[in-house]
């Protein structure tokens, strides 16, 4: 008989905290329960990459009757029905947690809907008064977005608020460059949103490759989103409360309930003063400035757990705790914060713990994508990352798609391939084109795999594709 109520209890039902308590339960026979203080699915699935995806698909829709009509088809421009999509979108959402709350019953997982703190390296305090020991306990709590510190940033809204508003603002003013601010300002410029987006840095998409992030830039800004680089903004307030503002009308403060956090912030025009000494009201200002761990009010560093400057729990490679029985996965730790590797940290979590099997996460050549439009998928090292570690070969064309070249319209993608010139190892591969994303999962295979460029040249191209040019290209355009 165990001295504890469980051998593994978990904190947070997210991507992460679910699959490690399924596998832990349902495939090492062992003891576990978990605790969510909200939605089933975590950020990915309830407020973040489902939904956001389920609105890059709603927003593609809006320039397929011009392109079509360049291809003969008899066809007229439609209307984007928020109401309706986001009914279905709601529907789709209880689905899934649905789909969530059964993995962990088919496992024999206890759920328990209820907020969770640690009283000691054993024991957690629900916020529905039960008291649970665990030999093992997992923190799996995710991240939030953050508001900047400035004057009225309370009139702004944040990306979890976006899936949940009544209807779509007129005009959007979007402060942020990282990927979140990007896909948003494409999403919403897409479904009608005049759409302006301020960013402090000289470029946006911070870290990506530079030649990959000036295209997408380029992109956006030819499609009509009022992009302004080295640009913040220092004040913001109800257009109401703007006194001189001409373009301000008489408006009555309303409250947007975000009911995921506990608060409530004003709904209504918001006028902003930018760095460059700029005026303006929107409908609505959307920050997306940065995100913060979940750690705050959890008792972690009243029992030794080391918590870093942005509130991330600090871990070993084995996802391990100072304190030996407490692990944490996720955003939470702040390393990767994606969905595939919150899943993997998890697996590997199960592995060395109940498998008897130490498996350390692997955080090298991860693929990833940036919805924009057009998408950006990367794996591997930047231009600019390689050359500072070694001596490297650039290959890399850009070019007018097929499908958007017969249309007419100016769209460009982007191949690019980072090559070691000692080892001829593919370093990184960069791709900006529609579908970018799906590419560059099957190129991070090879890639992971430790592929040449000579494996890559060795490769038939598929004819007539955008992707074919990854084969292709036989001369380096650079070596840096």
């Amino acid at each position: 008989m165990s001295a504890f109520d469980y051998d593994l209890f978990v904190i947070g039902g997210g991507s992460g905290g679910v699959r490690a308590a399924r596998v832990a339960a349902g495939e090492a026979g062992a003891k576990v329960g978990l605790a969510e203080e909200s939605r089933y699915g975590g950020t990915c699935v309830i407020r973040g990459c489902v939904p956001k995806k389920l609105m890059v698909f709603a927003s593609e829709y809006a320039h397929m009757p011009d392109e079509a009509r360049a291809y003969g088809w008899d066809i007229a421009d439609g209307s984007f029905d928020w109401t309706t999509f986001s009914g279905h979108l709601n529907t789709e959402l209880d689905r899934l947690e649905e789909v969530y709350r059964g993995l962990l019953r088919g496992s024999g997982v206890d759920m328990y809907d209820a907020r969770a703190v640690l009283k000691d390296p054993h024991t957690v305090a629900l916020s529905t008064g039960e008291t649970i020991t665990a030999k093992h306990i997992l923190v799996a709590t995710g991240g939030r977005p953050v508001r900047p510190d400035l004057p009225g940033a309370d009139c702004g809204i944040v990306s979890d608020d976006i899936f949940h508003l009544p209807e779509l603002p007129k005009s959007v003013l979007i402060v942020g460059g990282g990927y979140i601010a990007c896909e948003f300002a494409c999403i919403l410029h897409g479904l009608g949103v005049e759409v302006t987006q301020y960013y402090r840095g000289a470029q946006i998409l911070r870290g990506f490759d530079e030649e990959a992030r000036g295209l997408i830039a380029e992109a956006m800004r030819e499609r009509g989103i009022d992009l302004h680089t080295g640009t913040n903004i220092v004040e913001a307030r109800p257009a109401a409360e703007a006194e001189g503002d001409e373009m301000t009308a008489p408006v009555e403060a309303r409250q947007f309930g975000r009911a995921e956090h506990g608060t409530e912030g004003y709904d209504g025009p918001v006028w902003v003063k930018a760095t460059n000494g700029d005026t303006k009201v929107f409908d609505r200002v959307l920050f997306a400035t940065g995100r913060k761990p979940n750690t705050d009010g959890m008792g972690l560093e009243d029992l030794g757990v080391e918590l870093g400057r942005n509130g991330q729990i600090v871990v070993d490679a084995y996802s391990q705790t100072k304190v030996p029985s407490i692990y944490a996965i996720g955003d939470v730790t702040d390393r990767v914060n994606l969905t595939p590797v919150a899943i993997r940290e998890g697996m590997a979590f199960v592995e060395t713990v109940f498998k008897g099997n130490p498996t350390p996460v692997d955080h090298d050549l991860i693929p990833s994508a940036v919805f924009t439009q057009p998408e950006l998928g990367t794996v591997g090292l930047s231009e600019e990352a390689a050359r500072d570690q070694e001596e490297v070969e650039i290959y890399a064309t850009s070019f007018r798609p097929m499908q958007t070249a017969f249309a007419q319209k100016p769209d460009r993608v982007l191949m690019k391939l980072i090559v070691s010139k000692a080892t001829r190892k593919v370093l990184g591969c960069h791709i900006v084109a529609p579908g970018a994303g799906e590419m560059i999962q099957l190129a991070g295979v090879a890639i992971k795999m430790g592929a040449t460029k000579e494996d890559f040249d060795r490769t038939v191209a598929v004819h007539p594709t955008m992707s074919e040019e990854i084969v292709t290209m036989r001369q380096p355009v650079r070596t840096a």
